[in-house]
């Protein structure tokens, strides 16, 4: 049976103040912070300050592991509280006063707002390695490793206080951890958590040495270097929404004096199709490094040879979802209107330096109509600081279409609807109807969550999604759901304004980030959400 490295740490008060690169909360801390705090205790253990011998080897082993798996309790971020953090002004205080002047370092404070992230107390997070992928070494490294990892004080910041220790698990076991599971997202689509890799402990190495020489011997400052040896993973929980990459861009007149809008009903799709023909143009895919084959699958969605039967594609591809603008009208009502700008994004597996030369290049493009050869408009990159797009960003529990959801089915394969007539034979009694109609409601239900599932969302959040449907839409300003135009290999399947809320197993409405798009026709922007709040 395959064995399991577990290692577990334990928060002390219920808190962990780490932050991401952007200083966004991090959740589950990161492989690569698990890893610095070993190393640290390990210097503190066999008392190696300046630098380590006792666990190098051993420490090497361990950074060339996979990336682990990760289960973890959920966490909020709290309140908080604030800091008054000194400045870097001792000098200027201390010649003030060896001058007889007055000054207080307490005058030089920089208010600095805290939020950890909180969980029950004692709750301990688990990094779990299958030792069938690791590295040949483990029984000799093991000893020295459990020493080091029970030598833990801390994980974040000094003040998260954990106990931690090693075991080795089965396969029962490792599935018995509670928490959360967070696996390494293959798609590209998740999380990322920085993780540890060959050269990692020499490069912090560099950097503690660094550290120790920062007062020259003239009495200057050498800055510290930041750790640059180390990985990036993708992390995805069961029950985590898919994060695809995206640009924004914004549709401008062709003498760019100002935008160009379209109606968001009769024209979407022509504006998404005038974005994947002008992505399509040679130079622009040999430019990333595309062939033919490629530029065909990503940006047309054509897995299939030229002259053949149409099949989707599997892979990578990318999506041009135009965007009616949510408009702030009298009352602060929030209304859709025009398309001025396309989101464009990812799906799939496609690389990320992939997709920013792609967004790089394609900045600054002409838009042309195909049946004038006109030139129909010019595009550039935006930045998302923009109301008019923000609804399609940012976290929400309630998100409601303003293009309809096309559903990937037939909602009637019985004809069920027929029977509804009221010219039908056998006449249907009250209670016949009903029933009749709680099974149509069933199929496009069905149909629903299907189409959740398609578009990369996890099951668990398909299952529990709480959904509602209609012809007309729920966002001010959409039109009936009928008045859509769709691709025709879609025509012949019903479409829907929907409206979700996104809830756990438990019950509780969980927040999830844009763009969600669901559906047929997604690829085009149609089955398009945005986040509807309480104004509406």
């Amino acid at each position: 049976m395959p064995e399991y490295l577990c290692i577990s740490i334990r928060f002390l008060d219920g808190a962990f103040h780490g932050r991401a690169d952007q200083g966004e909360p991090e959740w589950p801390p990161s492989p690569l912070r698990l890893y610095q705090a070993i190393v640290a205790a390990s210097a503190a253990r066999w008392n190696e300050r300046r630098g380590l011998r006792h666990a190098e080897t051993a420490l090497r082993w361990f950074e060339q592991l996979p990336p682990p798996t990760i289960a973890a309790p959920p966490a909020r971020e709290a309140q908080g509280y604030r800091l008054y953090v000194p400045d870097n002004v001792g000098d200027l205080v201390g010649k003030s006063l060896s001058r007889g002047g007055g000054g207080s370092i307490a005058d030089y404070r920089t208010e600095k707002a805290v939020r950890p992230l909180t969980f029950p107390d004692e709750t301990a997070v688990h990094y779990v390695w299958n030792l069938a992928d690791a590295p040949i070494g483990f029984a000799e490294h093991r000893e020295v490793i459990s020493a080091a990892v029970r030598s833990i004080t801390h994980v974040g910041w000094g003040v998260d206080l954990v106990v931690a220790d090693t075991s080795v698990l089965d396969e029962a076991g490792t599935a018995k951890l509670p928490g959360k599971r967070w696996q390494p997202a293959t798609e590209g689509t998740g999380t990322s958590l920085r993780t540890p890799k060959a050269g990692t402990l020499e490069d912090l190495n560099r950097r503690h040495q660094a550290f120790l020489n920062r007062v020259t011997s003239n009495g200057g400052f050498a800055p510290v270097p930041p750790l640059t040896v180390f990985g990036i993973t993708d992390y995805r929980s069961g029950s985590e929404a898919p994060r695809f990459p995206y640009a924004v861009f914004v549709l401008r007149k062709p003498d760019d004096s100002g935008f160009r809008a379209f109606d968001a009903a009769r024209r979407g799709l022509h504006v998404a199709g005038m974005f994947r023909h002008a992505a399509s143009r040679p130079e622009i895919a040999r430019s990333i490094g595309w062939n033919d084959e490629d530029a065909r699958r990503i940006i047309l969605g054509h897995a299939e040879t030229p002259g053949t039967q149409h099949q989707p594609v599997e892979g990578a591809r990318l999506a041009f979802l135009p965007l009616p603008s949510i408009e702030k009208r009298e009352r602060k009502e929030r209304v859709v209107g025009g398309i001025r700008r396309v989101l464009v994004t990812a799906r799939g597996s496609l690389a990320p330096q992939e997709f920013r030369r792609f967004t790089q290049r394609f900045d600054g493009q002409e838009l042309t109509d195909e049946k004038t050869q006109e030139t129909a408009a010019l595009i550039f990159r935006q930045g998302e600081n923009d109301g008019a797009i923000r609804p399609y960003l940012e976290k929400s529990a309630t998100w409601a279409t303003v293009t309809p959801v096309i559903l990937p089915g037939y909602d009637d394969p019985r004809k069920l609807r027929q029977r509804l007539n009221a010219n039908a034979s056998p006449l249907l009694t009250a209670a016949g109807k009903a029933e009749l109609l709680r099974k149509l409601d069933q199929r496009i239900e069905l149909l629903l969550r299907k189409a959740i599932c398609q578009a990369g969302f996890p099951e668990v959040m398909a299952q529990h999604a709480e959904l509602d449907w209609g012809s007309s839409g729920f966002w001010p300003g959409v039109p009936l759901a009928s008045q859509y135009a769709v691709p025709g290999q879609h025509r012949r399947y019903r479409r829907l304004h929907v409206r979700i809320t996104w809830r756990s197993p438990d019950g509780e409405a969980i927040k999830v980030p844009g763009p969600v798009c669901i559906g047929g026709g997604k690829h085009s922007g149609l089955g398009l959400f945005a986040s509807l709040d309480d104004t509406i």
